[in-house]
């Protein structure tokens, strides 16, 4: 069998050992004669699946007791309502910062909640850079203040936490959370998609503050209610069951790697190899600032778009994938999450140096 480097940013490459284990458990989990997908949610095995999941997150992010970990559904996209839902209604009002599609996805639909303010916006520098702190307009009044802190689309990241004073801090961590330490104290609210670093789709991260709980409007379904969610430990309705087994065994995988701190020097290091290599060439460009470049999703465009085609047919018969650029921008996109091995952007950065050559 030969599987490929696969530069998908979502759903994204896993970790070989992790689908090797469970392929053996599929038929038979651990002598309990049923699969995982066939488990009921709440019997005893799956309990137990699902308590190991949550305490091993809340483990590698090193998330306080004064925080609830949600198991959800519906994506961030689903949070994109789900959150002001249940956070606008402590004031009637909220800051978005802008910093790619994904952030503006955000705040176009927080716009049916409540009042919404746009803090700060990158769209000066075409969403290339990170706006500086100085520019940003807070609402002290603001029930939260959003951040995405990494753009797939886009490639920005925060290599910073923003300071919002009393205002709890909401961020959409869908491509980078578990890609590197962050102090979790300094955010009110956190959710993510499974699906870039930590399992299939269909899973959805919330790591939200208590004393937030129990400002949700009176619109919100009771499924995406966050206080009966933490009361009923999220199996208000059924969970997604089998996503949340595979980010358990995810999750034990990156534990046994060294955890936060050896993934993040594996990420600095994948990313540095294809960073370094696109700015010494000018056959390829990447125009993200420097000091706000992801270490996740590296977008970058051929010298004449007229051989894109010819790049990504060339990069498939050498067993490299997905690397085709969001329909939105065109041009390329390596996604490096924290499966991707090294070896895979050095292969990427070998055939780059060769197409180059034979078209440069």
């Amino acid at each position: 069998m030969t599987r490929v480097f696969n530069f998908s940013p979502g759903p994204a490459t896993l970790p070989e050992p992790v689908l090797r284990q469970a392929a053996q458990e599929m038929l038979d989990w651990h002598g309990s004669g049923m699969s995982v997908m066939e488990m009921s949610h709440r019997g005893k095995e799956f309990m137990s699946i699902h308590a190991e999941a949550e305490d091993l997150l809340a483990e590698l992010m090193g998330i306080p007791s004064g925080y609830q970990v949600l198991f959800m559904q519906g994506g961030a996209i689903g949070e994109n309502a789900i959150v002001p839902m249940n956070l606008i209604g402590a004031t009637g009002r909220a800051d978005y910062v802008l910093t790619g599609d994904w952030s503006k996805k955000s705040y176009k639909e927080a716009k049916t909640y409540g009042q919404v303010n746009v803090a700060a916006t990158g769209e000066a520098s075409r969403f290339t850079a990170i706006p500086q702190p100085s520019e940003w307009k807070l609402d002290p009044g603001a029930a939260y203040v959003h951040i995405c802190s990494n753009e797939t689309i886009g490639g920005v990241q925060f290599h910073w936490t923003p300071d919002t004073g009393r205002v709890p801090l909401v961020a959409d961590m869908s491509s980078d959370i578990l890609s590197r330490p962050i102090d979790v104290s300094r955010y009110g609210l956190i959710y993510a998609g499974a699906q870039k670093n930590i399992g299939p789709s269909g899973l959805t991260i919330v790591v939200v503050r208590k004393d937030l709980l129990g400002h949700a409007l009176p619109i919100t379904p009771s499924a995406f209610n966050y206080q009966t969610q933490a009361e009923a430990d999220s199996m208000y309705n059924t969970p997604p069951t089998y996503a949340i087994y595979i980010a358990g065994l995810v999750l034990k995988h990156v534990k046994a790697l060294g955890g936060m701190a050896a993934i993040a020097e594996h990420n600095a290091r994948k990313a540095k190899v294809l960073y370094d290599f696109l700015d010494a060439s000018s056959f390829y460009r990447n125009p993200v600032a420097r000091e706000d470049r992801s270490l996740m999703n590296v977008p970058f465009w051929l010298k004449d778009e007229a051989l894109d085609e010819r790049f990504l047919q060339g990069a498939q018969e050498r067993g490299m994938i997905q690397l085709k650029g969001h329909r939105s921008v065109g041009g390329m996109r390596a996604s490096i999450y924290n499966a991707m091995p090294v070896e895979g952007v050095q292969a990427l950065v070998k055939y780059m140096q060769e197409f180059e050559r034979a078209h440069g």
